[in-house]
């Protein structure tokens, strides 16, 4: 027979296990809905980068002043 110590840690083992599944869960269900980015999904493509250089910002328009 196994000593209750034993059985102790294999208890929080196994709850410990569980609390971090369900909290997996839940944030890829959060995720789903838009709320928070859990899991890495790669690289954001250049194409969603923003299109506008940045030195064209800063130069002077014609009739500005």
């Amino acid at each position: 027979m196994l000593d209750w110590s034993v059985m102790g840690l294999v208890f929080a083992f196994g709850y410990a296990i569980a609390v971090v599944v369900a909290a997996d869960r839940l944030m890829l269900w959060l995720e789903r809905r838009g709320h928070v980015n859990w899991r890495r999904r790669g690289r954001k493509s250049l194409a969603a980068s923003p299109s506008v250089r940045l030195d064209s910002l800063f130069e002077e328009r014609p009739g500005a002043r």
